[in-house]
C-alpha cells in the first residue's frame, strides 16, 4: 500500500506504452492519405488524432530516462507536447485546407497578415517534435536506456521527419514514418510485456 503522502502523477505504463504503439501507426497511415503532397482532409484528420497519442506516447518515451535525467524526462516533456499540439493543428489546417479549397497562396497570404499568431501555433512549435525526438534518441543512446539500435532510429526519424514534410516527398515520409514506426513498436511492447510480469 502507498503511503498517502506519495503521489506519482504518471499515467500507468500499460496506458502510455500502447500510446506509444498507436501513435505513430495512425502517424504513419495519415501519409497515406496524402493527396499531391498535402495532407487534406483525411489525412490531416487521422494526424490530428495520431499527435493526442503522441502526448502519452512521449510519456512513456522519456519515463525510460526518468531514473536517470529525471529533470531532463521532466522538463523536456513541455516542448515535446507543444509539438504535438503544433502538429494537431497542422492536421487541422490540411483539413480545413482541403474542405473549404483554401490555396497555397491565400494561406501565404494569411500568413503575412497574421504571423504571430501562425509562428505560435505552426511554425516555431512545429520543430519541437523532431527536434525531441531526435534529443530523446541521443539520451537514450546515452544512457543506455534503450537498445541502440532503437535510439539511433529515433534520432534519424527526427532528422529525416523535417525533410519528408518539407519536401513532400511521399517515398521520404514513409521512410521517415518507418524509421519512427520501428523503434516505438518496439519500445511499446517492452513496456506493456513488462507490466505484465
Amino acid at each position: 500500500m502507498r503511503e498517502p503522502s506519495t503521489v506519482d502523477l504518471y499515467p500507468p505504463a500499460r496506458f502510455t506504452g500502447a500510446c506509444l504503439i498507436i501513435a505513430p501507426l495512425l502517424f504513419a497511415s495519415s501519409t497515406f492519405l496524402w493527396s499531391d503532397g498535402e495532407y487534406g482532409i483525411y489525412g490531416g484528420a487521422v494526424l490530428a488524432v495520431a499527435m493526442v497519442f503522441w502526448i502519452p506516447a512521449f510519456i512513456a518515451l522519456f519515463g525510460l530516462l526518468r531514473s536517470r535525467m529525471p529533470r531532463y524526462a521532466t522538463w523536456a516533456l513541455l516542448p515535446a507536447w507543444y509539438g504535438c499540439v503544433s502538429g494537431s493543428l497542422f492536421g487541422f489546417q490540411g483539413i480545413y485546407s482541403a474542405a473549404f479549397a483554401i490555396g497555397n497562396e491565400m494561406e501565404r497570404a494569411a500568413y503575412s497578415e497574421y504571423p504571430l499568431a501562425f509562428n505560435l501555433t505552426l511554425f516555431w512549435p512545429g520543430p519541437l517534435f523532431p527536434l525531441s525526438l531526435t534529443l530523446l534518441g541521443l539520451c537514450l543512446l546515452w544512457k543506455r536506456a534503450a537498445p541502440a539500435w532503437a535510439a539511433v532510429l529515433l534520432c534519424l526519424s527526427g532528422i529525416a521527419f523535417p525533410v519528408s514534410r518539407i519536401a513532400r516527398i511521399e517515398w521520404v515520409a514513409h521512410l521517415s514514418d518507418a524509421l519512427l514506426l520501428l523503434p516505438s513498436l518496439y519500445l511499446g511492447w517492452q513496456i506493456l510485456r513488462k507490466q505484465e510480469t
